[in-house]
Order: structure tokens, then C-alpha cells, then sequence
């Protein structure tokens, strides 16, 4: 009947501090963004109401976007809030700048500091959303698209860095998907050397292989139509029937097509070229009459001044292959005549051979003698090869953050899977057997050594409170739990402490996984060495100290609720952060205050985890869910026996012999007691009076009756 009711009183208590919870964030104020934009660039108009803005550089004109990533995307950290960052990204996609604005990450704020997590952020510029980025560090090839590109991530607090990235992409990604339509999603398509088709010129031109365009001296006079220019070419007003511009266009980048246009040895260079440039698209340009291609001033290997490409609105960058080429016989002659160039672009920029682009020819004139007014009109082909001929390797997505966590950890989770199932093993079917086991302590400290050693120190396995106020926060708000898969390690430790509440309350892990529990154990025993004298409150004060750590408990839920920001500091009253995460490098109180715990754990038996710890109380809490009474006992435990409850160092067997499962630390020192036939008394006596019966020497009483009292 307790379970209805502790969870009706969660709720109630929960509804009422909800009064006082705060607002989702907004964007901050114009101003205060602007303050943060660096020269020369500066703050333009906002462009929608989730605080994105227009960035202009020196000259007013526009370049790129600048926004915070908690209003697009508010994923929350291990404090249960967003991490908020500043972003400034170029029109091509490029971060220029990211900033970090805010955030509540433990880690950071009184553990290693804010500047790692400046440095992080710091590695975006110049890098593009377009690539593929990760944090960690690579584990393979990135494999037939672009490679990906790894992040630094910041020692101790890689789950914390993880998720400033995921939610840096996500509003990345949402402004680019709004704003820059262009960019590409992925690996470009290339040719497929394994499609070989018999083609020729005429195949080509009845498939739409080959792109025309057909510009008459009229037509090209009439672009000019209403200007100066309009009569600025004697030529094409005496024969405005002839050709101006007679344009073909062929991309000859898929092995097929290429083999239908050139003859051989053209087909050699052009492979040559291929093995060098193997990213570049190379298109073969054809005009057979007047225009030419290119000017007078042309210069090979350059960018053609005549020629220009766009797709989807973005301009192609074309530039001369360099290569001289013939035709195929059987390309019709007056094709064969005209002037040829193979042009290039790298599809590594985002351009996409199978979709359609246009081709720019220009139509210059010039108008006056000296110092000639220029004049440029477009003619326009439009064309896209057929996409039969081109593979588009599979985009190369980055790993979900949670696998790319777990699969950096894979060996420390491994270590600890076999432990966690070790102890799991030892502490159900083998509970008795290990607890009457000849060198028991020894083991147990072995045990302690490694969580302390390697969950803890190494593994920066520590559970915190803070996780605890994170997925209340996180609940009430309607947030996502995903966060908890940013740290694997210490979720596998969550997941042992959960069955432990089922099948020994909360001991297994205030007892076994805790690093900074058995840090104090360890302080223990070392008082114990050093013969200092010990410190046992009274049955009344024992009880009452026990009570704290609930108190503290509801004073930080309630903090979640009525001052969130505070939440980091409020947590410090666990010392774990200082002690196992950052190894006592912080600021002098902070390591202080951890001391203290420890130099008072050799003479007070494991002090603040029996009177202080606020995650205690939680793991208390969660015991609640135990199913049964696992510590065995014996009518005689209690009255007359009180041996289990003067050895329980936790105080955690009353007078009458019963166990408070609440307070136990299975730390199995009554099991053992229970299992030893030499010093469980009951079992001492019983095995007394049943020698004396056996004696003969004996003399037996005369009428039944009670057992002397020894």
C-alpha cells in the first residue's frame, strides 16, 4: 500500500513546486547579441521570431546568419538545461564564429573550468555543416563519401561536449534548410565506371545526352533590343539569318559518353586527367559558329571569360581542363570543325551532374571608340545528364551520439560489464557463499579498490545528484531523456543501481558501486590503522542525523523548480565532483570541504554517506521497490542476540534484530556473522548444548527442564 501513496505524495509535492517553475528561454535581446558579434561583421534585421538575424559585414551587404542554438534547439544537458551557444555561419554554410553563451553543464562550472569548453567550441571555425562532424576520435575510415571530420573533445567531460555538438548541428542544420537551400546534403553524384553502353553522337543527341543552343545574329541582336548596343555589330546586321552562337555541351565525365564524342587518344587524356582529378566533372563545349567560347584574352587554365554555370540559384565554378581534344569520326563534321574546350568543376562543392544546370554564354558588345561602354547579355542552355550514368556513394552519417559514445568507451563498458555481472552474480546465488568466505574483507576492499580506481577515477563513473534533478527538470518540462545516452558508463552503473533496488534495496550501490563510498571506507580503515578513536552518535542521534539527507533531498528538488540556475551550486553539497571527477584539482574550499569528509570518515564510519548524501536518500527512496527481506534471521537475533547490531557499522539493525533496509549498505558483515557457526551466537549455543548431550561424562537431570544460562 506504500507505493500508491509515495507516488500520490511525489506527485502533489511535485504539482505544488511546479508554481514556481520558470519560462522556456527566449532569444536574448538584440542588443546583447549584437555586443557579442566581432568586427568587422555586424548584427542586421532579424529573419524570424526564434532569434535568427542577418549578419552584414563592413559594406552593410549581407554575410550569413548569426543565432543561438537554445531557441532551435533546447537540448538538455546533465543539469536538466540547454547548453546556448552563438552561431555565425556564412552563405555557403561555413561556421565563422560559435561562442558560448551559456550553459550549466557540472563539469564545468566548478569542476575543470569554463576554458574547455571555450576551446571546444572554438574548433568550429572554418569547418561547414556540410561535413560530416563528430567528437571523439576516429575508429575507421570514414569510407567511399567525405571523411569524416572528429572534434576534440574535452578529457572528463565528453558527454557534456557531445551534446553542444548535437545541439549546434540541429540548429545548424534547421538554418540552412530555411535559409540556404543550396547547400548540399551529402556526397555529389560521380560517374559509374561499371555502366558501358554502346553510344554514338546520334544515340546521344535522341536520349537529350547532348544539350543545343541555337542563337541567330537576330536573336542576339534583339537581347540588346532598346539599348546603345543595339546596333554595335556590323556582322550580325548583315546577316541576321546567320549563327551567333551554335553551343553544344556534352559531359563526358561517365566512361560511356566519353567513349561516343573522342577518339582514342582524346580518351587517354582525358582518363589521365580523371586519375588526377578524380573529383572534377569535365564537360566538353562545342560552338560552331561566331561566338567563340572565350575572348581574344583568354588565358588556358583559367576560369573561361565567357562561360559561366549556375544550379539551384548557387554558381558553378567552371575552369579550363587544359586539354586539347578530337573528336570521334563519326561526330558530324561542322561539330568536328568548331571550337572545343574541356571544362571543369569539383562535384566536391556541391554540384550534382544528374540534376539539372544552366550554361551561361555571353553576348558582349561594345559601344564607343575609346573607352568603350560594355554591354553583356546572357543565352542560357539548360541541361542535366541522365542520372543512369552516375552513383551517388552513401552519404557517410555520422553515428548517433550515443553509439559514437558507447563505441568510444567500448572497452572501458566491456570492463565493466564483466564486473557489474561479476558482482551481480556473487551478491544473488552466491550471496552466502561469499559471505562466509575465508578472506571476505580482503575481496570487498578488492572490490572498492576497482570502483574506486577505475568506475571512479579512470571511468568518471561517479553518480551525481545532479543527474537526478536533471531528469526531474527534464520530466516537467516535457524535455528528452536522450542526454542519459551521452554517457553510457555511468548508465550502466544507473542500470545495476535499479536492479539493485529490486533485489537488495539500496545497498548495492551505496555499498559496492559508489567511488566516493569507497573512498570512504578506505578513509576508514586508515583511521582504524592509525588507532585514532572512533565517533558512534547515540540510537537518538543517529536517527535524527539519518533524517538530513532527505531534508537536503527535497531542498535541491525544490530548487530545480524555484531557482534552476542555482541548482550547480546547491548541488556542491556532494563532494564527488571534487574528489573523483576532477581528483582534487579545483578551488581550494571545494577541496577543503571534500577533505573534511574524508579526514572525518576515520573516526565517523562513512559520515556523509549515512547522514549527508542527498543521491543516498534518493537511492533510499528507490529501495522501496525491494521485494523481499534478503538478510536472513533467527528468532533469537534481537532478544537475547544483539551481536549483528552492535557489529552494523551503518546502525542499521534495531534492538529487536530487524534490518532497515533503508540504511543498509550490504556490506554483508551480518551475513557473515549469520553463516559462521563460530560466532553467530545462537548457533554457538546450540552447538554447546548439543556437545553436552552427547557427552557421557555428563550427568543427565532427573525431570525435564530448562537449559542452565551460561
Amino acid at each position: 500500500m506504500w507505493k500508491p501513496r509515495f507516488i500520490a505524495c511525489l506527485r502533489a509535492m511535485l504539482a505544488a513546486l511546479s508554481l514556481a517553475t520558470v519560462a522556456g528561454a527566449e532569444p536574448l535581446p538584440r542588443d546583447a547579441i549584437a555586443r557579442m558579434v566581432a568586427a568587422p561583421f555586424a548584427l542586421g534585421d532579424p529573419v524570424n521570431d526564434r532569434g535568427v538575424y542577418a549578419l552584414l559585414n563592413s559594406g552593410g551587404g549581407h554575410a550569413g546568419y548569426v543565432f543561438e542554438t537554445e531557441p532551435m534547439a533546447p537540448l538538455p544537458g546533465f543539469s536538466g538545461a540547454p547548453i546556448n551557444m552563438l552561431v555565425t555561419l556564412d552563405p555557403d554554410g561555413t561556421f565563422i564564429d560559435v561562442r558560448l553563451i551559456s550553459h550549466n553543464e557540472p563539469i564545468f562550472v566548478s569542476g575543470l573550468g569554463e576554458g574547455p569548453f571555450h576551446a571546444f567550441v572554438e574548433q568550429y571555425g572554418g569547418l561547414s555543416i556540410s561535413d560530416s562532424l563528430v567528437v571523439g576520435t576516429p575508429y575507421g575510415k570514414g569510407g567511399a563519401g567525405s571523411d569524416l571530420v572528429y572534434l576534440d573533445g574535452v578529457t572528463k567531460a565528453t558527454a557534456s561536449v557531445r551534446i553542444a555538438h548535437e545541439s549546434l548541428m540541429a540548429a545548424a542544420l534547421q538554418v540552412a534548410r530555411e535559409k540556404m537551400n543550396g547547400i548540399a546534403a551529402g556526397p555529389a553524384a560521380e560517374p559509374d565506371p561499371t555502366v558501358d553502353e554502346p553510344l554514338d553522337w546520334a544515340a546521344l543527341v535522341a536520349q537529350g545526352l547532348v544539350g543545343h543552343l541555337r542563337l541567330t545574329n537576330a536573336e542576339a541582336d534583339a537581347l540588346f533590343a532598346g539599348t546603345v548596343w543595339h546596333d554595335d555589330d556590323p556582322e550580325a546586321r548583315a546577316d541576321p539569318d546567320g549563327l551567333f552562337l551554335d553551343l553544344w555541351l556534352v559531359d563526358i565525365g561517365p566512361p560511356s559518353i566519353a567513349r561516343a564524342v573522342l577518339d582514342a587518344e582524346s580518351l587517354g587524356e582525358l582518363q589521365r586527367f580523371r586519375a588526377v582529378a578524380p573529383d572534377d566533372e569535365p564537360f566538353l563545349v562545342i560552338d560552331t559558329a561566331r561566338h567563340g567560347l572565350v575572348s581574344d584574352e583568354f588565358v588556358r587554365n583559367t576560369a573561361p571569360d565567357r562561360l559561366s554555370a549556375a544550379q539551384g540559384g548557387f554558381p558553378v565554378a567552371l575552369r579550363d581542363a587544359d586539354m586539347f581534344v578530337t573528336l570521334a569520326q563519326d561526330t558530324p563534321r561542322e561539330i568536328r570543325n568548331g571550337t572545343a574546350m574541356v571544362l571543369r568543376t569539383d562535384r566536391r562543392l556541391g554540384f550534382d551532374p544528374s540534376a539539372p544546370w544552366e550554361l551561361h554564354a555571353q553576348v558582349v558588345r561594345a559601344h564607343g571608340m575609346f573607352q568603350p561602354e560594355i554591354g553583356v547579355r546572357n543565352a542560357t542552355l539548360t541541361h542535366a545528364t541522365d542520372a543512369r550514368f552516375f552513383t551517388r556513394p552513401g552519404v557517410v552519417q555520422p553515428l548517433p551520439a550515443w553509439q559514437e559514445a558507447l563505441l568510444n568507451r567500448r572497452t572501458d563498458m566491456a570492463v565493466l560489464g564483466g564486473g557489474l555481472a561479476a558482482l551481480l552474480l556473487v551478491q544473488g546465488a552466491g550471496l552466502k557463499r561469499f559471505a562466509a568466505m575465508r578472506g571476505y574483507v580482503p575481496v570487498r576492499l578488492a572490490v572498492l579498490g576497482f570502483m574506486l580506481v577505475f568506475v571512479g577515477w579512470w571511468g568518471q563513473g561517479q553518480l551525481s545528484i545532479v543527474t537526478v534533478l536533471g531528469v526531474i527538470r527534464t520530466a516537467w518540462e516535457g524535455g528528452s531523456f536522450g542526454f542519459l545516452l551521452y554517457d553510457p558508463f555511468s548508465l550502466a552503473l544507473w542500470g545495476a543501481a535499479i536492479i539493485g533496488f529490486v533485489a537488495w534495496g539500496r545497498g548495492l550501490f551505496c555499498g559496492w558501486l559508489c567511488p566516493f563510498g569507497a573512498l570512504q571506507e578506505f578513509a576508514h580503515y586508515l583511521g582504524r590503522l592509525l588507532r585514532l578513536p572512533g565517533i558512534e552518535p547515540s540510537d537518538r542521534w543517529d536517527a535524527r542525523l539519518k533524517s538530513m539527507k532527505y531534508v537536503l533531498l527535497a531542498g535541491l528538488v525544490a530548487t530545480v523548480f524555484v531557482a534552476p540556475g542555482a541548482v550547480d551550486t546547491a548541488a556542491e553539497v556532494e563532494p564527488f565532483k571534487t574528489s573523483i571527477t576532477t581528483f582534487f584539482v579545483r578551488e581550494w574550499y571545494y577541496v577543503a570541504y571534500a577533505v573534511f569528509w574524508l579526514v572525518l570518515g576515520t573516526v565517523l564510519f562513512k559520515g556523509f554517506c549515512r547522514y549527508v548524501c542527498p543521491l543516498g536518500a534518493v537511492m533510499a527512496i528507490g529501495g522501496l521497490l525491494r521485494g523481499r527481506d534478503w538478510i536472513a534471521r533467527r528468532v533469537e537475533c534481537g532478544t537475547p542476540c544483539q551481536l549483528c547490531r552492535v557489529k552494523c557499522s551503518y546502525g542499521a539493525i534495531d534492538r529487536a534484530g530487524r534490518v532497515n533496509y533503508s540504511e543498509c549498505f550490504q556490506c554483508l558483515d551480518c551475513v557473515t556473522i549469520y553463516e559462521d557457526p563460530k560466532t553467530c551466537v545462537p548457533r554457538v549455543l546450540a552447538a554447546r548444548r548439543a556437545g553436552r548431550s552427547a557427552d557421557p561424562r555428563m550427568p543427565r537431570p532427573a525431570t525435564p527442564g530448562p537449559v542452565p544460562a551460561e
